[in-house]
């Protein structure tokens, strides 16, 4: 049953809701960061092939979600697409991480395919369904903070069960992967069954191409969306350089679990500071504010150098907790947009495009991955850096440290600039 008008949502139904977000984000990683270097060790991949095969993927996945959220507007019940999806994602997460001898390039892109529908439509469905769950600004922003608070938790939990199950990469995510359905099962049923359904709604009528076109013209979600993306590529840049900063620049490659675990854990731990902070000044202010902290964050790294360990936790814990505030503001302002009274919105009404405009923040938010990994390596190679070659790390730290600077200070002009647009409720 929907929610009483009026009444908040418990505790419990919030932390129900935001459960299915562990296991979500726990598929995300070892998808990214773990198969490429599966797959040319198990299998014997060649890095061109295993290259050509993953970009083909990723940009399916991308260019799919659109769709996937125009599909879950005009269904019923977007728990039942969930429910659907959910079994793809198993399934498709048991073949991935169990690469054969035989036959692995068409074995990589159908396991991939098949994970990459379950996670993307059951993501996208989630989301919109937070979106019409909230009655305002604020039970929004506390529905997405429980999502990509238990998002995090997931995060860390996929970086750290591979080497508690096994020494080797392979057998570690051989657990993970049967691990890994039955937490699903677990978080997905406490999601399903523990969070109320969303207020009625008409599923979205007209044709799929122009309500996705229709979102698009909403001049607000533009204007959001921008800000995203810039943000987004200077949240991504550092994700993609790190590993080489601790290990050149730091010369402290021991370290590098232990600063990834800092950033996550710090991520988590300030994420409910960031919602009262976004109860009191308004979430397009308090976003700004964490845009500033990962400016210093990111000033206080440019001048680091050969064994500075501890004061590199300062910057993971200054940066990890801006994470907390980029999963989170956004997302939860993106909702309201979804949320508008349908005289405020485009064609066809607010609650009814929700899937659309979380289709194309997906899209979006994938396609940063590749940017910033399209923009910075190349960078590396003109300032002539080289992995593991001592006295060529100034471009590296240069890199790391002041492009991510500059755009997240774009992001923060820009998100200031329109803060009477980006927040529509308070």
């Amino acid at each position: 049953m929907p929610p009483a008008l009026g009444v908040a949502l418990p505790n419990r139904q919030l932390l129900a809701y935001g459960a299915l977000g562990l296991p979500l984000a726990m598929a995300a990683l070892p998808v990214y960061v773990h198969v490429p270097r599966l797959y040319a060790e198990s299998a014997g991949m060649s890095l061109s092939l295993l290259g050509s095969l993953l970009l083909v993927a990723r940009l399916l996945d991308a260019g799919i979600d659109p769709l996937l959220g125009g599909w879950s507007d005009r269904t019923a019940s977007r728990q039942r697409l969930i429910v659907l999806a959910l079994p793809c994602l198993a399934l498709g997460m048991l073949a991935l991480l169990h690469p054969p001898a035989v036959a692995a390039p068409l074995w990589l892109l159908a396991s991939m395919l098949c994970t990459y529908f379950g996670f993307s439509l059951a993501s996208v469905a989630y989301q919109a369904w937070g979106a019409e769950l909230g009655r305002d600004a604020g039970e929004r922003t506390r529905l997405t903070a429980s999502r990509e608070g238990f998002g995090l938790i997931g995060v860390v939990l996929a970086a750290a069960l591979p080497g508690l199950l096994a020494k080797d990469l392979a057998q570690g995510l051989s657990g993970l992967a049967l691990l890994f359905p039955v937490l699903l099962l677990f978080l997905a049923s406490w999601t399903l069954l523990g969070t109320p359904s969303s207020a009625a709604r008409l599923p979205a009528s007209g044709g799929l191409l122009g309500n996705l076109r229709a979102v698009l013209n909403d001049g607000r979600f533009r204007r959001l969306l921008a800000v995203f993306v810039v943000n987004g590529i200077a949240a991504a840049l550092p994700a993609t350089l790190v590993l080489f900063y601790v290990a050149d620049v730091l010369q402290a490659e021991a370290w590098s679990g232990a600063f990834l675990a800092l950033y996550f854990v710090s991520g988590v731990a300030f994420l409910p500071l960031w919602v009262v902070f976004a109860r009191r000044f308004g979430r397009v202010r308090t976003w700004v504010a964490s845009m500033l902290v990962a400016v210093a964050s990111f000033a206080w790294a440019w001048g680091l150098g050969a064994g500075d360990v501890w004061p590199f936790a300062v910057v993971c814990l200054l940066s990890g907790a801006a994470l907390g505030a980029d999963l989170t503001l956004p997302a939860a302002l993106l909702a309201d947009l979804c949320e508008r009274p349908a005289s405020d919105s485009v064609e066809g009404g607010g609650s009814a495009q929700a899937g659309a405009y979380f289709g194309w923040w997906n899209l979006v938010a994938k396609l940063n991955l590749a940017l910033a990994a399209g923009l910075s390596l190349p960078l590396l190679d003109l300032v002539g850096y080289r992995p593991g070659v001592a006295g060529a790390t100034a471009g590296l730290a240069a890199v790391y440290c002041l492009l991510p600077l500059v755009f997240k200070s774009i992001a923060a002009v820009l998100a200031w600039q329109w803060r009477s647009t980006l927040e529509v409720y308070r």
